[in-house]
């Protein structure tokens, strides 16, 4: 219902005024910016993504510093819906912040679908929230701002211009050719999105890859040539088996199967892993398991 709502309004505006769809679209992403305290950044289809990484942590794993885009990148995303909207997102909280934040959420009227590890090991443990609302989009950012305020989540808009990230020491042409889709190097990490084929619904409403619906890939240069590697797969129930067997036999870790949302058609299924070796070598061994998943040809 709320996406054929979304199309109608939308072909009004455009029938109308051209430039009032435009408009609109940055004025409630400013409010939604203004009311979470840090803005976000507009993503193709309406998609506004706000960026919540946990820079404040010092997080170790297996003697691996843990940069935050890696495996500690909370995040939100707003999609606006004829006169409400949609918040999808994971948050990445310790121990001690999960029961303050979920009260706060809870009472805003968001919901909570997943409380869960991603990792084993990491040192300080970190949790990850995963959390659905309907409304106004402006309103719920309100509550992620003092829900947040019981965390030490940095919520501060960027100072000054991104400087450079720095330079990855494995062959990340490899990796593209290996994984069927080009990375993009983000703070040091080399970070690739595979998005699956088939459309995704949440409520009966769409759900695109953009809220956090992509297989992602995160390789983190360890020296030599290796990468850390993390992230997660996004599965229907017949994939599970066979794709945490392929990560197995490929020497990679699963370290969680769970899911993210409760109403989702198909259901998915989100399998975390780990390892720590060559590149090429690991890139092979997600191939193999994404050879195992319906997933968009690019």
């Amino acid at each position: 219902m709320w996406s054929h709502v979304r199309e109608l309004a939308l072909v009004a505006l455009l029938a109308g005024a051209p430039g009032l769809a435009v408009a609109a679209d940055e004025e409630w992403q400013t409010q939604v910016g203004q009311a979470l305290g840090k803005p976000g950044t507009a993503m193709a289809g309406g998609i506004y993504r706000v960026a919540l990484p946990r820079t404040d942590l010092k997080v170790t794993l297996d003697g691996v510093e843990l940069k935050p885009g890696f495996a500690l990148g909370g995040y939100l995303v707003f999609e606006k819906m004829g006169d409400g909207g949609m918040v999808m997102g994971d948050l990445v909280l310790t121990m001690d912040e999960v029961g303050p934040v979920m009260k706060k959420l809870l009472e805003g009227g968001i919901g909570v679908t997943a409380l869960h590890n991603h990792l084993l090991r990491n040192q300080p443990f970190t949790m990850y929230m995963h959390v659905l609302g309907h409304g106004d989009p402006s309103k719920m950012a309100a509550v992620f701002h003092d829900a947040l305020g019981e965390s030490k989540t940095p919520i501060v808009a960027p100072s000054g211009p991104a400087a450079a990230p720095p330079s990855l020491d494995f062959d990340t042409a490899a990796i593209d050719a290996a994984l069927g889709a080009k990375g993009t190097n983000n703070g040091g990490v080399y970070q690739v999105g595979v998005p699956r084929a088939e459309p995704i619904t949440d409520g009966g409403m769409s759900v695109p890859p953009a809220m956090g619906l992509a297989n992602v890939i995160n390789f983190q240069p360890t020296g030599g040539g290796k990468a850390a590697i993390t992230g997660d797969f996004v599965l229907i129930a017949k994939e599970v088996g066979p794709v945490m067997k392929a990560l197995r036999d490929n020497g990679i870790e699963v370290t969680a199967l769970h899911n993210h949302m409760l109403d989702d058609q198909p259901h998915l299924f989100f399998m975390h892993f780990w390892a720590n070796d060559d590149a090429k070598k690991l890139a092979e061994g997600l191939k193999a398991a994404l050879a195992l998943i319906n997933v968009a040809k690019s």
